[in-house]
């Protein structure tokens, strides 16, 4: 009995060294080593990609924004929110929802419309936000035609926070965006093309414009 005690026992011990060990090796050497080696190698990026302007944080590279105007009742959830059109335009975020729990903050979801391309809401969506691209982005001097309506300019991401859009979309708008600010239209498709990535390597994905990045360029061109 007391060898079965003593051998219970030894196994306990070593039980609890190696959890004393391994909690130190994963739970504190090892986060400490990977936080340290991305701080040194990739500071922006283990930081949140963070973007500023004046020397303020002002949003992310990887996180999409909305650029409407100030509610008339902030407290008014149902308001429908009005796109500030002196501003570039991101894609829509129809997949977005908000947490039905919490009744005093509204927390943001990220995700897609989960609708199939037959589905009679999605077909909505995407006939009025057509609509509206055309209005909006028409002016007295250039009249933007339906079948010039690109496909992101109408449909969410997968994540609906996607925070670029197409040269072709960012070009849609440059006639109002340059009316709205009181700038030539050159001016501005100047900005555009200074801001358009191409293809990451020159074959992966497809050009693309960060909005907010563009919206940062176009705020420092007007105060010029």
């Amino acid at each position: 009995m007391n060898n079965s005690v003593g051998n219970a026992g030894r196994l306990l011990w070593a039980g609890l060294r190696a959890l004393l060990v391994l909690t130190v090796v994963t739970g504190v050497l090892y986060p400490l080593v990977v936080t340290g080696l991305a701080q040194v190698a990739f500071n922006d990026k283990a930081n949140g990609s963070e973007i500023k302007s004046e020397g303020k944080v002002v949003g992310s590279r990887l996180i999409g924004q909305t650029y409407n105007l100030p509610k008339k009742n902030p407290d008014d959830a149902e308001e429908a929110a009005v796109p500030d059109l002196k501003w570039f335009q991101p894609r829509p975020s129809n997949g977005l929802g908000s947490n039905s729990v919490n009744t005093q903050y509204s927390i943001i979801l990220s995700g897609a419309t989960n609708r199939s391309g037959d589905n009679e809401d999605l077909i909505t969506w995407v006939k009025d936000a057509k609509a509206a691209v055309v209005k909006d982005n028409s002016t007295a001097d250039h009249k933007v035609k339906p079948e010039d309506v690109p496909a992101d300019a109408v449909t969410s991401s997968g994540s609906g926070l996607d925070p670029h859009i197409s040269p072709e979309y960012a070009e849609l708008q440059v006639h109002r965006v340059a009316e709205k600010n009181g700038l030539g239209v050159e001016q501005v498709e100047r900005l555009v093309a200074d801001h358009t990535d191409d293809r990451i390597l020159g074959f992966i994905g497809e050009p693309r414009v960060n909005v907010l990045e563009l919206n940062i360029a176009l705020e420092e061109l007007t105060k010029g």
